[in-house]
C-alpha cells in the first residue's frame, strides 16, 4: 500500500507539472512551476509538526484508535496552514488551455489553493468514513459481530451490504472535489486536488504501518504462549491496526481516482479529442468493457489467492505426515517453512500474469481494433466502476477482519475471567463432554426424544449445573469465532489483494494508453477517424478573441492546422475566406480573421 501511495503522489505531481507548462503566465513567472512540489513539501512539514505535538493527546489502550484518528485530523489542519506561503509562488492570475472544449480557463492563486483544500479535506472525510465502517467500536462492525452469532451466512451477507453502503459518502466527496477542481482550474485543478488528498502522506503511511506491526506482535505473543492478558492487549492493538490499514486504503483509492482522471485527460488530449461521447457506439461499447474489467480482474486475483492457498494447505498436510513418519522412526521433525514461502512467492509471480495482461491488454487491444475512442471508453469505465468496487471490497474486508477481532477479544476476556476464578477451560470442556455423554445414555420416552432416566451412576447433576453456564458461553464464542473466520477468510483477498490492486488497474491502464496514444490514433482496424481537437464554432469564437498572449495564439494556430489536416476547411492566405467546408455551413466560417 505504501508503494501505491508513493506512486500516486509521484503521478499526480508529474500531471500537475505537465499541465503547468501549458500556462504562459506560469512559464514566465519565476518559481511558479514549483508549486506542485511545494505542496508535497508542505505536507511533509505539516506531518512533522503533527508528530511533535501528538503528545497533546494522551494515548491509552482504550483510546489508541482515537489518537490515531486525531493524528490524521491534526495533519490536515496543519497542512491547510502550511500550504498558504507556497501559493504566493503563483501569479495573481494565470490562464490554461484547459476546459472540456479547450476554452481558456483563467484562475487566481486562491482558486488553486481551493483545489488543494478540496482534495485535502475530502481525503480526511474519506478516511474517517472508512474508519467508521471498519472500526469495531462503531455500529457497522458490531453488526457483523452480532451476525456471527447466527452463523457464517448472515455474516457474509451483512458484510457485503456494509461494503456497498460505505461507498456512498466517499463517492460524493470525490465527485464534489472533481466538480470544483475541473470547473475552476481544468486538469490542473484535478492534479492539485490529488496532491492535496495525498498531502499528509507521511502521517497516513505511519498510521497505516501501525497495523502490520501490531498484527505481528500479536502473532509472536500467541506463538510464545504468553498469558491471556498480553494477548488481550495485542488484540486491541491489532483491531486498531486493521482500522488504520483500511483508512490508508481509503486514501489510496480516492487519490487513484483523481490521478486516473488526470491521466485520462492527458490521453484525451493526446489523441486530439475533447471528451468521451457515450452516444458514439464505439465509446459506449468501450465504456461497458471498461466497467467490466474491475470485476474480471477481481475474479482473477481472488482465484489466484484461492489456488495458492489450496496448494499451501496440501503441502502442509504432506509435510505433517512426513514429520509424523520421522518421529515414529526416532527422527526429529522440523516444519518446512521454506517450502511454504516458495509456494507463496511463485504464486504471487505466476498467477498475476493473467490479471496483469488484462490491465495492459484491454485498452491497447480496444484501441488497435476499434480506435482511440474505444480506449477512451475503456479508461472511463475503469475509473467509474473500479473506484466503487475498490471501496466496497476494502471496507467489507476490513469490517470482517475487525468483527473476527472483536470475537477474539471476547474469547480472551472469557479466558482471563476463567483463570481469575480458578477454572481450567480445557479440563472443563472434557468434563462437559463426559457429562453430556452420560446424560443421554439413559432411557428415552415413547417417542424416542426426551431422556426420562439418565445413567445416574455416572451423571452428576450438581456438577452439570455448576459448569453449564461456563460451557454454554464457551460454545457460543467458539461458534461465533468459526463464523467470523469464514468472513475474514473471504475478506482477506478483497482488502489485501483485489481492492488495493484495482488502484493499479486504473492508473496503469491510463499510463499504458497514454504511451500508445499516437499509435492508437493512426493505426487501428476499425473505428471512426479522430475528430479535430476543437469544434469549429469554438475555434472561430476563440479566433475572434485572440489577445496578446503568444501561448494562446500559438495554440489556436495549431488547432487551425489540425482542421486543415483533417480536411474540414482551408484558408485563403489573403482574405481568410473558406475554400472547402466538407459539408459545413458557409456562414460558419466566412470572413474570419485568422490568428
Amino acid at each position: 500500500m505504501g508503494s501505491d501511495l508513493f506512486g500516486s503522489l509521484a503521478e499526480s505531481t508529474c500531471a500537475a507539472l505537465v499541465v503547468s507548462a501549458t500556462s504562459y503566465e506560469l512559464l514566465t513567472t519565476p518559481n511558479a512551476l514549483f508549486f506542485p512540489i511545494c505542496i508535497t513539501a508542505s505536507g511533509a512539514i505539516a506531518s512533522w509538526i503533527t508528530v511533535l505535538f501528538i503528545h497533546l493527546k494522551e494515548c491509552t489502550m482504550k483510546n489508541v484508535q482515537a489518537v490515531l484518528k486525531f493524528q490524521i485530523g491534526m495533519s490536515t489542519v496543519m497542512m491547510s496552514g502550511c500550504i498558504i506561503p507556497a501559493i504566493f509562488l503563483l501569479p495573481a492570475s494565470f490562464t490554461f488551455e484547459g476546459g472540456a472544449e479547450k476554452i481558456p480557463i483563467t484562475l487566481g492563486r486562491w482558486t488553486a489553493y481551493g483545489c488543494v483544500m478540496f482534495g485535502l479535506w475530502s481525503g480526511m472525510i474519506i478516511g474517517f468514513i472508512t474508519e467508521y465502517y471498519t472500526n469495531n467500536a462503531y455500529a457497522p462492525t458490531l453488526w457483523l459481530y452480532e451476525a456471527c452469532d447466527k452463523g457464517a451466512a448472515p455474516n457474509i451477507i451483512l458484510g457485503l451490504a456494509l461494503g456497498y453502503i460505505s461507498v456512498v459518502v466517499p463517492i460524493i466527496c470525490i465527485t464534489a472535489t472533481i466538480g470544483f477542481a475541473f470547473a475552476t482550474a481544468g486538469m490542473y485543478g484535478i492534479g492539485l486536488s490529488a496532491l492535496g488528498m495525498l498531502g499528509s502522506l507521511p502521517v497516513a503511511l505511519s498510521v497505516d504501518g501501525f497495523g502490520p506491526i501490531s498484527d505481528n506482535a500479536g502473532g509472536v505473543a500467541e506463538m510464545s504462549g504468553l498469558p491471556a492478558e498480553i494477548r488481550d492487549l495485542t488484540d486491541s492493538l491489532d483491531a486498531a491496526g486493521n482500522t488504520t490499514a483500511a483508512v490508508g486504503k481509503g486514501f489510496a483509492i480516492g487519490s487513484a481516482c483523481l490521478v486516473g482522471l488526470a491521466l485520462f485527460g492527458a490521453f484525451i488530449t493526446r489523441i486530439g479529442d475533447t471528451s468521451v461521447d457515450i452516444l458514439m457506439p464505439v465509446q459506449f461499447a468501450g465504456l461497458l468493457v471498461g466497467a467490466c474489467d474491475p470485476y474480471f480482474f477481481t475474479a482473477l486475483t481472488m482465484k489466484a489467492v484461492g489456488d495458492a492457498a489450496y496448494d499451501m494447505m496440501d503441502f502442509i498436510v504432506k509435510d505433517f505426515k512426513a514429520g509424523e513418519e520421522k518421529k515414529r522412526e526416532g527422527g526429529v521433525y522440523e516444519p518446512d517453512y521454506d517450502g511454504c514461502i516458495k509456494i507463496s512467492t511463485e504464486a504471487s509471480l505466476k498467477k498475476m500474469i493473467a490479471p496483469g495482461a488484462l490491465v495492459i491488454g484491454a485498452p491497447i487491444i480496444a484501441g488497435f481494433v476499434f480506435g482511440p475512442h474505444a480506449t477512451a471508453g475503456v479508461l472511463a469505465g475503469n475509473i467509474v466502476s473500479g473506484i466503487q468496487v475498490a471501496f466496497s471490497q476494502s471496507n467489507s474486508g476490513g469490517a470482517w477482519d475487525n468483527a473476527k477481532k472483536e470475537v477474539e477479544i471476547k474469547k480472551t476476556q472469557f479466558r482471563i475471567k476463567a483463570e481469575n476464578e480458578g477454572q481450567d477451560l480445557v479440563k472443563l470442556r472434557l468434563e462437559w463432554a463426559r457429562l453430556l455423554a452420560f446424560q443421554f445414555t439413559g432411557e428415552k420416552d415413547a417417542n424416542g426424544l426426551d431422556v426420562v432416566n439418565t445413567n445416574t451412576s455416572e451423571f452428576n447433576q450438581q456438577r452439570y449445573d455448576e459448569i453449564k453456564e461456563w460451557m454454554e458461553r464457551d460454545t457460543q464464542l467458539r461458534e461465533q469465532h468459526i463464523a467470523s473466520i469464514v468472513g475474514d477468510t473471504v475478506g482477506d483477498p478483497l482488502k489485501d489483494t483485489s481492492g488495493p490492486a484495482i488502484n493499479i488497474l486504473i492508473k496503469l491502464s491510463a499510463i499504458t494508453s497514454l504511451v500508445f496514444g499516437n499509435y492508437l490514433a493512426h493505426y487501428h482496424i476499425f473505428g471512426n477517424p479522430s475528430k479535430p481537437a476543437t469544434e469549429l464554432k469554438y475555434l472561430l469564437q476563440r479566433c475572434n478573441n485572440v489577445n496578446d498572449n503568444p501561448n494562446t495564439s500559438t495554440y489556436i494556430m495549431k488547432q487551425c492546422n489540425e482542421f486543415i489536416a483533417n480536411g474540414y476547411f482551408g484558408w485563403d492566405n489573403t482574405s481568410f475566406n473558406k475554400i472547402d467546408t466538407k459539408g459545413m455551413s458557409d456562414s460558419s466560417i466566412n470572413n474570419v480573421n485568422g490568428p
